[in-house]
Order: C-alpha cells, then sequence, then structure tokens
C-alpha cells in the first residue's frame, strides 16, 4: 500500500488482471479495471483509492470478472442495479414527501397566498395523520376513504378539497414514476361509494345587500378615504372577486379602451377574463395615485393592499354583508330590472353557465352587450337615471 501511495506522477499504474490505479493528482487517484466483451474495450471505475484499499481494489475486480465470465457486463449489471435501487427508494417515498415536492413545483404559480397556506394545512390535518409517513406506492382506495369519510359529513367544504389535492398529488406521483395504477382519489370512482357533496349541504351564500339600497351605501363609501375604500368600489362596479381586484396591475387595464384584462393565471375558472370598465370605474382609476405596475398600492410600496382591508371598509359601514355578497347583489339587479338575457350577467360575474354541449358550442363572451350591462350598472350605483332595457319602447310604423 507504501508503494500505491508513492504514486503520485499523473498516468495510469497497471496492478494486473486489468485493474489499473489512476493518477490525475495528488488528490485525485482512483481505481479502474480495463476489460473486452464481445470485441469492445471498456474502462470501469472501482472507487476512490483514498476509500478503496488496493487489496478492495482488487475483489472488486474479481468480482467484475467473474460476471464477465459468464458474458455479462459488470458497466451494465451495476447500472440496472442502480436503476433498480432507485426505482424501490422512489417507490418508498411517503405521502408527505410527495406533498412537499408537489408543492415545490406547483406553489409559485398561485396568485393566492391563502390558497398556499390552505393546501398545506389541510393535507396536515386530515391527511398525514393517517397516511402521511406511507409510501406514497402503498395509498389505495380503503386509505383515501379513511382520510374522507371521518370528516366528508361533518366538514363536507374541506373534505372536497382534501380529495382534490390528494388527487393532484397522487397524479403527480405518478407522472414521477412515484407509483403505478388508476388514481384511488379519482371522484369516478369514490361518488359510489360517498354521497354526493349538494346532498349534505346546501349551497351558502354570502351575505349581501338588497340592490335597492346600494345607491346610498355607494354614496357612504365614496366619503370614506383611501386605496381600500376606491379598491372596494372598483370592486363593486366592475362585479369582480376581490383577489381579482387586490392583484390588479396596470398593464392589465387599457383606459383608451376602456377594458381590464385579467389573464387567466388569476381566474378562478382558469380563463383569461376581458372586464368592461364604464365611465365611472374609469374615472376612479384615473384619480388613483401611479406607484409601480400595482392598482391598489398598500402600505409597503409596490405591495397591493392586503386582503382584509377592503373587509375593513365595509365593516365600518355595514356589519351584515360580506365583500363578495356584492356580486350577488349586481346579479340580483341585473334579473329584477334588465332585460339582458341570464347568460350577460352571468358571463359578467366570470361564470361558465350551461350543460356542456352549450359550452361547447358557444363562441362568445358577448362583450359588447356586457359593456352596456356595465354602463348601465354604474349609473344605478351614482343614482343617474338609466333606462333599463325593459323599460325601452319601440316605435312601429302604424
Amino acid at each position: 500500500m507504501k508503494r500505491v501511495a508513492r504514486l503520485t506522477q499523473p498516468g495510469r499504474y497497471l496492478d494486473g488482471n486489468g485493474l489499473y490505479l489512476q493518477v490525475i493528482s495528488h488528490s485525485n487517484r482512483s481505481w479502474l479495471l480495463r476489460y473486452e466483451l464481445h470485441g469492445r474495450k471498456r474502462w470501469m471505475g472501482l472507487g476512490s483509492a483514498a476509500t478503496f484499499t488496493l487489496e478492495e481494489a482488487r475483489q472488486r475486480a474479481r468480482r467484475a470478472r467473474q460476471l464477465l465470465a459468464d458474458k455479462i457486463d459488470p458497466l451494465e449489471a451495476r447500472r440496472a442495479e442502480r436503476a433498480q435501487q432507485a426505482a424501490a427508494a422512489a417507490r418508498n417515498k411517503t405521502f408527505r414527501n410527495v406533498v412537499a415536492e408537489f408543492y415545490d413545483v406547483h406553489a409559485a404559480g398561485w396568485t393566492n397566498a391563502k390558497h398556499r397556506a390552505d393546501f398545506l394545512a389541510t393535507l396536515k390535518t386530515h391527511a398525514f395523520p393517517l397516511v402521511g409517513s406511507l409510501p406514497v406506492a402503498a395509498i389505495d382506495e380503503p386509505l383515501v376513504l379513511s382520510v374522507l369519510q371521518p370528516i366528508w359529513t361533518a366538514k363536507t367544504v374541506t373534505a372536497g378539497r382534501v380529495r382534490t389535492r390528494i388527487h393532484a398529488v397522487l397524479d403527480f406521483a405518478a407522472a414521477c414514476g412515484y407509483r403505478n395504477g388508476p388514481n384511488p382519489a379519482r371522484w369516478e370512482h369514490l361518488r359510489h361509494l360517498l354521497p354526493k357533496p349538494e346532498k349534505i349541504t346546501a349551497v351558502r351564500h354570502m351575505p349581501s345587500l338588497p340592490y335597492a339600497e346600494l345607491p346610498a351605501f355607494m354614496t357612504e363609501l365614496r366619503a370614506v378615504v383611501g386605496i381600500a375604500a376606491r379598491a372596494l368600489e372598483f370592486a363593486i362596479l366592475t362585479a369582480a372577486r376581490s383577489g381579482e381586484v387586490i392583484g390588479a396591475k396596470w398593464s392589465e387595464i387599457d383606459l383608451e379602451q376602456c377594458v381590464w384584462t385579467i389573464p387567466a393565471a388569476r381566474m378562478k375558472a382558469g380563463k383569461e377574463h376581458r372586464v368592461p370598465l364604464s365611465t365611472t370605474a374609469v374615472e376612479l382609476l384615473r384619480a388613483l395615485p401611479r406607484e409601480g405596475d400595482v392598482v391598489f398600492v398598500g402600505s409597503k410600496i409596490g405591495r397591493p393592499i392586503g386582503s382584509v382591508a377592503m373587509h375593513r371598509v365595509l365593516k365600518g359601514l355595514r356589519s351584515d354583508i360580506t365583500v363578495h355578497g356584492f356580486r350577488s347583489t349586481f346579479r340580483t339587479w341585473a334579473e329584477e330590472t334588465t332585460a339582458y338575457p341570464a347568460i350577460v350577467p352571468e358571463l359578467a360575474l366570470a361564470h361558465d353557465p350551461g350543460s356542456a354541449v352549450v359550452k361547447a358550442y358557444r363562441r362568445t363572451t358577448l362583450y359588447e352587450q356586457r359593456v352596456r350591462l356595465m354602463e348601465q350598472w354604474a349609473a344605478f350605483c351614482s343614482w343617474k337615471i338609466f333606462p333599463t332595457a325593459a323599460s325601452v319602447t319601440p316605435i312601429r310604423a302604424s
């Protein structure tokens, strides 16, 4: 071994039977095996000389030559063994491990901070205690049911989210090669084993303001100073969701064309949504201070207002309604005071009404009708007299 230690000049030194010591530098020395199989000459690394002694290197070389005696390429055999080990390690990844990987890959694309936090919180609370430490490859339908059944009737909405998130994680695991077979969290099969959510809990509507009271409320709101108050006013004028308003950027808004184009990544349905801006909404925007690309800037420069800012403004005026409820106010007003087809206000709310067949054949967002509807809505919010479609009497030739 001392003789090996004295070999410091770069080069390859033969020990015998194809075993070499390769010296690249004083600190970089390794063992190599040179062999030939099927007329092909190859070199196989046997490890660092700092890790394996000469005797150990000879033993490793001997095992490789034993494979060669049976016409087995030792390099290919080693690669196959490592692939098997990697596959076994992948199959042994726990559900908790894969949730962490899924989150690292996808969370950056989730603009809603609440959704990011809720994703992990629901799985940690309801799934991890039962399946978190199990190999993701071992999770089957009975295990998924063991997570869902205790909360399915008591916390139906939460249970539905847990199922959806387990389904997404297991699909991710399959794509990564961590598991095989159908997804045991798929609703197509679980629907036969669990009651339908809509049969358990009635839909809870957000408390909303009767539309007859809205003009007076808007007068009060416009007397409140601050960006959060203007954000709430803008949300009402556009019938948009609070998250869409909070995340609004000047680059999405064309004040000349009076349109706000919300990208698909920020929409609940994952589709781009064009919001017609009424004259009142455009005037509100033009009066705002411009600080970077964020429309409704919070206390930190360049950052939007917080998710509770509009809620606080509203609670200062009305304690019995929600910000989201103004969308219901808009929908009821449109249904009861205008003659627009129901689909027009539904599209204004970025809903996607109708059966799959209707959706497949509909190729329009009825934008021009929505322009008129939103202008009419803004006029109503401001006590302005604006003839509804139902009140227009056509003049016919006698």
